[in-house]
């Protein structure tokens, strides 16, 4: 979240993401100027995963600077799917953490097998 670059919109994400081995990587929201290019902090700490050879993961850590917990946007629910519907979210806010599922985020969600 400290290495955020949010210059428009002034919220900082952070996310850490865990694999199947316990690994973590992670990611900072990085805003553009061109809204459409702005990448969110759980988009970047998935392509950093997949480019260290990592693609199953079973949690991810979410947090921000604002007053309530933030949910992954549409784009981050899809991308994290891609890599398994039954991931552990954790949302982290200033009272504490929620816990929930992609799944629960995602319901009857389009995955990988669709195209089967």
């Amino acid at each position: 979240m400290k290495s955020a670059h949010s210059p428009y919109s002034h919220t900082r994400v952070g996310a850490a993401l865990v694999d199947h081995r316990g690994r973590v990587f992670t990611g900072c929201n990085v805003e553009n100027a061109s809204y459409g290019l702005t990448v969110c902090a759980e988009r970047v700490a998935v392509l950093k995963a997949v480019s260290e050879g990592s693609k199953r993961f079973v949690t991810i850590a979410i947090a921000s600077n604002r007053a309530r917990v933030l949910t992954p946007c549409g784009a981050c629910r899809q991308t994290l799917r891609e890599f398994g519907r039954h991931m552990r979210v954790l949302l982290v806010g200033p009272k504490g953490v929620e816990e929930t599922t992609l799944e629960h985020l995602l319901p009857r969600s389009f995955g990988p097998a669709d195209l089967r």
